[in-house]
């Protein structure tokens, strides 16, 4: 296994960077090599990659960890904890950070005190086979950076989301992710996410069944226009045909149909 380079001298704060992977050697790198200079360390936590994730991981210095998939939010809670450092960079394999984030962060890390216990990251959507987003593009605010002994991942197999500290702060620049390789992915992604939700989501079935009526329309307005895929040319259109038609079958999978 390669060693992991020190992070740049300048910066005054430890910070640890947790990944949670399953055959990802297509994009790994990108996340890894995006965090190079920022963090102590990266820990990749694989639950059973068949196409050699581990491999490429270790390569470029990140310590692997092998552990049974257990849902979203266990598998970040442990990722969380084979972190050395109390504050953590918690990233997906298909995320990465871009060179002006890079830099607003190198400015935050060089303090000698972390002006604020957690911060908020928008993650801002990037198209299969693009490698920046495009005008208004979708984006969604998480914490991502924390420190772990004040806010942790919820213990959710789904909602896999860090409430925010008190004296939370946003960054300004965002990260980029690339949620899905083609449409193909995103369904069989979506679909297994629904399996999940099926298991912990309260449901009022009477809503869900009038639902079933208006859910296509109403999602692809929400997605087309409202989330700005309008912007996003004939990929986003399809995108969010897609989308809406997955919606209304979550609730067909949710009902037990």
């Amino acid at each position: 296994m390669a060693q992991w380079t020190p992070p740049d001298p300048s910066i005054k704060t430890r910070i640890s960077c947790c990944i949670i992977a399953l055959n990802e050697a297509d994009r790994i790198g990108r996340t890894i090599n995006s965090v190079r200079s920022l963090v102590d360390e990266v820990i990749v936590v694989d639950s059973g990659s068949t196409d050699g994730t581990q491999m490429i991981a270790e390569n470029l210095g990140a310590r692997v960890v092998e552990h049974k998939w257990e849902g979203y939010g266990p598998q970040k809670r442990f990722s969380e904890d084979q972190c050395r450092h109390d504050f953590v960079l918690n990233l997906d394999a298909d995320e990465w950070l871009p060179d002006a984030l890079r830099t607003e962060l190198r400015g935050i890390l060089a303090q000698e005190k972390m002006p604020a216990s957690s911060f908020f990251m928008k993650m801002t959507m990037v198209y299969p086979k693009r490698d920046k987003p495009h005008l208004f593009a979708d984006a969604h605010n998480y914490i991502r950076l924390y420190d772990k002994t004040k806010t942790r991942f919820a213990d959710s197999l789904v909602h896999d989301a860090v409430p925010p500290t008190p004296d939370v702060m946003q960054l300004r620049l965002p990260a980029y992710h690339q949620s899905f390789r083609s449409i193909a992915h995103l369904v069989r992604k979506e679909i297994g996410y629904y399996e999940l939700q099926k298991l912990e989501k309260k449901k009022n079935k009477p809503l869900m069944v009038v639902r079933i009526f208006t859910e296509i329309p109403w999602q692809f307005i929400k997605f087309y226009v409202i989330r700005g895929h309008m912007f996003g040319g004939f990929y986003g259109f399809i995108l969010s045909v897609a989308i809406a038609f997955m919606r209304w079958m979550r609730l067909l999978i949710l009902l037990g149909y």
